[in-house]
């Protein structure tokens, strides 16, 4: 699920909104859903409510539903084309300490995601 996080580019693959692009606003891990602007938009009603200054809330509005992430895929920052996700391991020395850091990398392209 750490493949595609907050703010990645994704674009859907299956679905009524295929081929739409939009960024990662939530990543729901457990039930392996994400919230993507844009896609996935679907109408709530809410019950119609008055604060105390006065103001009214409520009535039909439409937000964005969660779809699950295998109906997505990460758009490759070079071709703007759908990819999968690779991992490639980097030594990162920090503190004069030698660590080892994950870097997410496009398959299609070979780059790398920020």
């Amino acid at each position: 699920m750490a493949k595609i996080k907050k703010g990645d580019l994704v674009v859907v693959i299956s679905g009524r909104d295929k081929g739409q692009q939009g960024r990662v606003l939530e990543v729901q891990a457990e039930a392996e859903r994400l919230i993507v602007e844009g896609v996935q938009r679907v109408k709530k009603h809410t019950k119609v409510s008055q604060s105390q200054r006065g103001s009214r809330s409520g009535g039909i509005e439409t937000v964005e539903a969660p779809i699950h992430v295998s109906n997505v895929m990460l758009v490759d920052p070079e071709t703007k084309k759908g990819t999968r996700v690779g991992y490639r391991t980097e030594e990162v020395e920090r503190d004069g300490r030698t660590r080892w850091q994950r870097v997410r990398v496009a398959k299609r392209s070979g780059k790398d995601i920020s």
